[in-house]
């Protein structure tokens, strides 16, 4: 229709140097907008919440950790406590049996013997001293040569403070190649003359690791003489490097008259390793997610910002193209109309009408045409077509067909010849299209009209308030066949007559027979008042408010007498 075709491309930009083709914002306020401050603001707030969840999972582990090392050395601690009878009960036993007995040796060495090692006591050596007031005496020795007995006046002082006191006594003798761990008892209510003493062997390098089968095995450990962890008290430890300074928990543990600090720290985390790595996992994936949602944010705001552009170009180029598809419209309905008769004959007796409605708001031109041939003062030639298709080539095949229509009845050719002649003009094969044509040849004066239908529906005869559909032998449609004969079919008007000749789109509808779109018309065409004009008026606008959006075409004749 026209050379303007729809516009594909955006309808403008604007250049850096600040040419303005069209975009609503300028370059420069892009700039001064920075478009990535959401994805910051998302990365910033991810990572806090990973750090304040990190914090969390950490202060969790901590805390489960500090609570089950409290449990492991209160247990450890009970064990400690649990050996004090054990250590206590045979000295006092033996000093009871010495004050008894008056410091009897034999009978010292035979009750303590089963008790010293390595016969497989617990004491890796006894023995029985008389404190006096010179000092202290040893009577005799049980098992290997003791530490303490190679100073006697630190042994006659301890003995004495041991003397003074209901309790096991304890003294450290952790200095030297053979560290010991000393113990003392006399008989409470006796005279105290009689001390039972025993020491146990430390390791030398203090270093001693709990068997596989312990409890605590699972734990490094150091314990030492006293309420401090000093290095000078230590008794016994699993590590090289003291004191502990990892996450540890400890205990104090009364032993007679003295007291033992025990320290314990896990060798692996003792609420699992997913749980101390927890934190870890927790911050990894929170960046990762943080990240992942800051560029997932840039990438929508880029999008975003992309759509708005695409948005405003496209509601250019819609708003362009619908300058353009009105344009071609108007050139299309002029074209069609253009390919319509500019008037109709003046026939003495009888007036005349015709109407056309598009029925698909396009831009294409239909194959649907009226005409009306005046042939002389007495005939008149009434023509409705209907060419299958829209668009050039419809429109071609029906200028061709209506042209060939007006050179053959100026051959004075009847209706029946004039179809046969238009046969040979299309073919379905070479132009793809066919048409259906109904002529109606009007004889004014004896109210005769002769109609031949090449596959067209039949007309309408209004008289006296009821209508008449002419049906005669239907021909083929022009197309299907070339130099087919056609049979025409005459009847005889009443006077004041109405003859409608009409195409499919005013009757057909979608979903029913078209003998009902030909009821529907019959009853909406008898019965009116008023003129030709105002009938076919009224036919196309209330048929077609129906529901029909196919082309429409409609002429009548209306006897005068």
């Amino acid at each position: 229709m026209t050379d303007n075709g729809p516009v594909s491309g955006a309808a403008g930009t604007e250049t850096e140097g600040g040419e303005d083709l069209g975009v609503e914002r300028p370059v420069a306020a892009e700039r001064r907008r920075w478009p990535h401050w959401p994805a910051v603001g998302v990365a910033v707030v991810g990572l806090i919440i990973t750090g304040v969840l990190v914090a969390l999972a950490a202060s969790t582990y901590t805390s489960n950790e500090k609570r089950l090392l409290n449990l492991r050395v209160r247990d450890a601690g009970a064990l400690f406590a649990e050996a004090l009878p054990g250590i206590q009960t045979p000295l006092a036993s033996a000093a009871a049996l010495a004050d008894a007995t008056g410091g009897d040796v034999q009978r010292f060495t035979t009750f303590i013997a089963p008790y010293v090692k390595p016969v497989g006591g617990q004491y890796t050596s006894v023995s029985l001293w008389r404190l006096g007031p010179s000092g202290a005496r040893l009577l005799t020795t049980v098992g290997a040569p003791q530490v303490l007995a190679v100073t006697p006046a630190r042994a006659a002082a301890f003995f004495r403070s041991a003397a003074k006191s209901a309790q096991l006594s304890v003294i450290g003798l952790l200095q030297g190649p053979r560290p010991r761990l000393g113990y003392a008892f006399t008989s409470p209510g006796l005279t105290g003359h009689f001390v039972a003493y025993g020491e146990s062997a430390l390791p030398a390098n203090r270093r001693s690791k709990f068997q596989s089968s312990s409890p605590f095995a699972d734990l490094h450990y150091a314990l030492y003489l006293g309420r401090t962890q000093n290095n000078a008290d230590l008794l016994v430890s699993d590590l090289q490097k003291l004191p502990i300074t990892a996450q540890h928990a400890s205990t104090t543990i009364s032993f007679g008259n003295d007291d033992f600090t025990f320290v314990v720290s896990a060798k692996h985390p003792l609420e699992g390793t997913f749980a101390q790595r927890l934190p870890w996992v927790i911050g990894i994936l929170g960046v990762l997610l943080s990240l992942g949602a800051a560029v997932l944010t840039g990438r929508l705001i880029a999008r975003r910002n992309q759509a708005e552009q695409l948005a405003g170009s496209l509601e250019r180029i819609a708003e362009e193209n619908r300058r353009l598809y009105a344009q071609e419209r108007t050139i299309a309905q002029t074209l069609q109309h253009a390919l319509l008769p500019e008037g109709l004959p003046k026939i003495p007796g009888v007036e005349t009408s015709a109407r056309y409605e598009a029925g698909v708001e396009g831009v294409e031109v239909g194959g649907d045409w009226y005409d009306l041939i005046g042939l002389d003062d007495r005939r008149v030639l009434l023509v409705v077509g209907d060419v299958s298709g829209r668009g050039l080539r419809a429109a071609a095949t029906m200028a061709q067909l209506r042209f060939a229509i007006h050179a053959y009845a100026a051959q004075n050719d009847p209706p029946a010849v004039i179809l046969s002649k238009l046969s040979r003009l299309v073919n379905v094969n070479t132009s793809g299209q066919i048409a259906t044509i109904l002529c109606a040849l009007v004889d004014v004066g004896r109210h005769h009209v002769t109609v031949t239908s090449a596959g067209h529906l039949p007309p309408l005869l209004v008289s006296n308030g009821s209508g008449t559909f002419i049906h005669g032998e239907v021909g083929v449609p022009i197309g299907v066949r070339s130099g087919v004969r056609y049979t025409s079919t005459g009847v005889d008007a009443p006077p004041a007559a109405t003859l409608l000749a009409f195409t499919d789109g005013l009757v057909e509808r979608r979903g029913e027979t078209i003998d009902t779109g030909l009821q529907r018309l019959e009853q909406a065409a008898v019965g009116q008042d008023g003129d030709l004009d105002e009938l076919l008026d009224r036919l196309v606008t209330d048929l077609r408010s129906d529901g029909g959006d196919d082309d429409t075409a409609i002429a009548g004749l209306r006897w005068l007498d």
